[in-house]
């Protein structure tokens, strides 16, 4: 998935300024894509450049003119082209993981040092993706349903990675007991 379609898909959802834009992407998908607003304003620049966004300039008296972009007829198309293309292989980068895959060299205190600290952001995000879900109503319609989805699911991912956490916790300090008592 590339920040373009994700725009495009917001856009086809609702007209919007590059500042809407990064609310739309803080409020609703930030559990597994973000953009900054630097990177949203380029993309909106070149999908206008490319015909697949026009913007409409609306004068405000004491601000800056406010640009709100439109999806055009040929955004709609390859926002539609992009949601039927099959997948791409799903690659993993996970920076945590690459760490804990060599932190042995930290020994046991400085492991879980790194679990604990990956507990308190995953528990933080937990808070906050719980407080967005129970602000949310009962989908009535598709559209609605499958956005409630992703946040069900970032919530789940979010739970079974805390409890891998804790469960690794205990495993780094039984085998830490374990390897001090063979040392005797």
């Amino acid at each position: 998935m590339s920040l373009r379609n994700a725009v495009l898909g917001f856009l086809a959802l609702t007209p919007s300024t590059g500042y809407d834009l990064k609310s739309h992407f803080d409020g609703s998908v930030r559990q597994f894509w973000t953009a900054d607003q630097a990177q949203i304003y380029r993309v909106l620049g070149q999908l206008v450049q490319d015909g697949l966004v026009t913007v409409e300039v609306i004068p405000q008296p004491d601000r800056p003119d406010r640009k709100v972009h439109h999806i055009t007829a040929a955004g709609l198309a390859e926002l539609d082209g992009w949601l039927a293309s099959p997948l791409d292989a799903h690659t993993v980068r996970e920076p945590f993981l690459l760490r804990l895959f060599f932190a042995g060299r930290l020994g046991a205190a400085g492991v879980i040092g790194l679990i604990d600290a990956r507990a308190a952001a995953a528990e933080g995000q937990l808070a906050a993706l719980t407080a967005v879900r129970a602000q949310q109503p009962n989908p009535a319609d598709l559209e609605r349903a499958l956005r409630l989805a992703t946040l069900d699911n970032g919530i789940r991912h979010t739970q079974t990675e805390l409890d891998w956490l804790r469960d690794l916790r205990g495993t780094v300090t039984t085998t830490n007991t374990t390897s001090k008592e063979q040392e005797r």
